[in-house]
């Protein structure tokens, strides 16, 4: 247990390391050692994961544990907090896709940002984030997990407004900041509903303590606690109604989109469910609030992204989206399939913003795809990842999306915490996916070019193209560690779900839950194929061979389309409903309660003290015939008063 403490201890203060060193030479203009160092702290990272993965693989189903203890951090009363990690089949997982999509982020940071004025900032807090990701991963208590969960939020926070004398990029730093804390106040309310409730926030022990049957009603403790953590996930995995910073957080470079706002924090919501899944499972009506909220998002979201022309903005509503199918998944019980989808999307989403950032780098930092099109003889190498990784969210068969997809469409239908109109409304986002990727492929790389004159767009350095590829090469494959149970059967070789194997113990299936038919799944999995298939074809259809009849469309159905394009007009009904009646009730709060109430009692009461003052100081003047005439006085009264 010496040496796993030592790796984990590595594996966890590689990535501060280079946070200190770029952070203390800040202003530094040298990208290239910054960039060097901090991609080589996280690959250290990354390489520590293999070795505690590889140490997982030695052992048998639920003894595939590693609990490590440092330190006891806090003891109070029932409290007892130690600076604790577990490493098991989830959270290895879990440490392999940060560290390994991250070390390729930072790789791709390094050309991206060459031109910057502060790279070492940046890849510090890069490295930074690395860090508290981990810490919410790797903890073995709620107290640790919500200090990373923090720690991300504030590195969102700096990242996304990283230009921050841009005041749009500023604000949309401010308006994640602020998100995520109305999503913290609930995530902590969870805890201290589990706290009081089982006098633990360990993970092993609120499991072990947890009661043998379901919770019904909607005040129970466990009901409550799995809602109030649901509000931590809703703001951190950006879900109805706390999805609003996302879309705008892409006002950061785009290596941070790809790492927070893709393959990492944004998902930490579905993680910590998956974590918390035997809590979860007792609480059906939570359960079923989760299930329809990821449901609800996956297809608002979806609708949004059909309309969009900022390249980042569509990947934002497709990210928010796809959150939405994590959370469908998990909500109906299939806490297996949640997590391959947060696994195959963390590739290829994270292949795809990093793509887009190829193509806003060779447009001279344009992001609007209406300044684009025919860049595929430009990019060759972008737009071949890219297509890698828009075959794998379309779906398209044997791509990573497919299989994950697939699987949380078939237990959204057959789990007996789903049903059909779950089902209806995933296959129907699934088929908005396919139109808007289709959509953003055909505006950016196909078609009729409609870029300036005065721009020559260019292929990316090899810095930038190596990530690519190889997030190209995961996005394909991936899928095949997780290949469904009715689809196996029809496969040569008859693969097996190891995704499923390898969580046992970990995740607890839901009860009496088998299989199904067979032949009902692979129905279900054909209809929704060939009609995404077909929605893809239609939309290429649509951008590239007849753009007229989008034209028309548009021309004809002007209303929906401006509801479509300005996202409902959610951020204005939020600022109209909600945050300018907040500034103006806080305004007169300030003006009746602050200023006319607080500052005049306490101006009263500092001019009651300070003519208290003055008369003792006519008092003691330092004048001995004052003081003797004082005492005279007093020595007279008391005679006086002696006599009467």
């Amino acid at each position: 247990m010496q040496s796993e403490s030592i790796v984990l201890a590595v594996l966890l203060l590689a990535p501060v390391v280079g946070f200190l060193f770029n952070g203390l030479r800040f202003r530094s203009h040298n990208a290239t050692l910054a960039g060097i160092v901090a991609t080589g702290m996280v690959a250290i990272s990354f390489v520590c994961g293999l070795i505690l993965f590889n140490q997982l693989l030695g052992m048998e189903g639920p003894e595939r544990v590693l609990r490590i203890s440092y330190f006891s951090w806090l003891s109070l009363g029932n409290l007892d907090l130690p600076v604790a990690f577990v490493v098991d089949p989830l959270s290895i997982l879990m440490v392999l896709i940060i560290t390994g999509v991250g070390s390729l982020i930072h790789l791709f940071s390094v050309g991206y940002m060459s031109h910057d004025a502060t790279p070492a900032k940046y890849f510090a807090y890069l490295n930074f984030f690395i860090f508290n990701m981990l810490l919410l991963v790797l903890g073995a208590n709620l107290i640790l997990m919500f200090v990373g969960w923090e720690g991300v939020g504030l590195c969102s926070y700096l990242l996304i407004g990283y230009w921050f004398t841009d005041k749009e990029k500023a604000t949309a730093g401010m308006k994640a900041f602020i998100t995520n804390r109305i999503g913290d106040a609930g995530f902590l309310l969870g805890i201290f509903t589990l706290f009081f409730t089982f006098n633990t926030i360990d993970f092993a022990q609120l499991i072990s303590a947890l009661p043998s049957t379901a919770e019904i009603g909607w005040t129970g403790p466990m009901t409550l606690a799995c809602l109030f953590l649901f509000i931590g996930a809703t703001g951190k995995s950006a879900q109805i109604p706390l999805y609003v910073w996302l879309p705008d957080a892409m006002a950061g470079p785009t290596p941070v989109s790809a790492l927070i706002h893709a393959a990492t924090m944004v998902t930490a919501g579905v993680y910590m469910i998956i974590r918390l899944n035997p809590l979860f499972l007792l609480s059906p009506n939570a359960m079923a609030v989760v299930a329809a909220v990821g449901a609800a998002t996956a297809l608002f979201a979806a609708t949004m992204g059909l309309a969009q022309n900022d390249i980042k903005k569509v990947l934002a509503y497709s990210t928010v989206s796809q959150l939405g199918y994590m959370f469908l998944a998990v909500g109906v019980g299939a806490f297996t399939a949640g997590f391959f989808h947060l696994m195959t999307h963390a590739f290829f989403k994270a292949l795809m913003f990093l793509g887009s950032g190829s193509v806003i780098h060779a447009m001279h930092e344009e992001q609007d795809m209406l300044k684009m099109g025919g860049l595929k003889k430009y990019l060759p190498i972008t737009h071949a990842t890219f297509v890698c990784g828009w075959l794998a969210i379309i779906g398209f068969p044997l791509f990573s999306g497919f299989f994950s997809k697939d699987e949380i469409l078939w237990m959204s239908f057959h789990s007996p915490l789903g049903g059909k109109i779950l089902w209806a409304v995933g296959a129907i986002a699934a088929l908005f996916t396919a139109f808007y990727m289709t959509r953003l492929m055909a505006m950016t790389f196909w078609g009729k070019s409609r870029v300036p004159k005065d721009v020559h767009p260019h292929e990316s350095p090899l810095a930038m193209t190596i990530p690519l590829m190889v997030l190209a090469v995961l996005s394909v494959f991936a899928g095949w560690v997780g290949v469904p149970h009715g689809l196996a059967t029809i496969l040569p070789g008859h693969p097996h779900n190891i995704l499923e194997h390898w969580f046992e113990g970990v995740v607890h299936p839901i009860p009496n839950m088998e299989h199904g038919d067979i032949s009902l799944e692979m129905t279900l999995m054909t209809v929704t194929t060939l009609l995404g298939l077909g929605t893809a074809a239609l939309a290429y259809m649509l951008y590239v061979m007849k753009p007229a009849i989008v034209s028309n469309f548009v021309s004809t159905f002007r209303g929906l389309y401006q509801l479509v394009y300005n996202k409902y007009w959610v951020d204005e009904i939020y600022s109209a409903g909600i945050l300018k009646p907040l500034v103006s009730f806080s305004r007169g709060l300030w003006s009746y309660a602050d200023v006319g109430a607080i500052d005049k009692v306490t101006y009263l009461v500092t001019d009651f003290v300070r003519s208290a003052g003055d008369g003792l100081r006519a008092i003691q003047n330092g004048q001995i015939q004052s003081y003797a005439l004082v005492l005279l006085i007093g020595v007279v009264a008391s005679v006086l008063m002696l006599i009467m």
